[in-house]
């Protein structure tokens, strides 16, 4: 149940940053909310009282979620492109 928020934040953050950053800056600024955010799972969930590792691994758990993310906005893209050239 703790990794519903890393995994959620990857997405939400992957899907905001390809809709509104421009195309160079999607990279840095996905580093730079995953580890945020990857902060803050640890912070919420507790894990953060244990050990600042786990902020490491919620931090990669968001990033892995925002990479997923922006690779099914492209497939997606590219089928919409596809679909729309073969009906014209």
């Amino acid at each position: 149940m703790q990794e519903i928020f890393p995994i959620a934040s990857g997405a939400v953050i992957a899907l905001l940053t390809w809709r509104l950053a421009p195309p160079r800056w999607q990279g840095p600024l996905l580093a730079v909310l995953a580890l945020i955010f990857g902060f803050l799972a640890s912070l919420t969930s507790g894990e953060l009282a244990v050990s600042w590792g786990f902020v490491s691994v919620d931090t990669a758990l968001v990033l892995l979620a925002a990479v997923v993310t922006l690779i099914a906005i492209n497939v997606w893209q590219r089928q919409a492109a596809t679909a729309s050239h073969g009906h014209n």
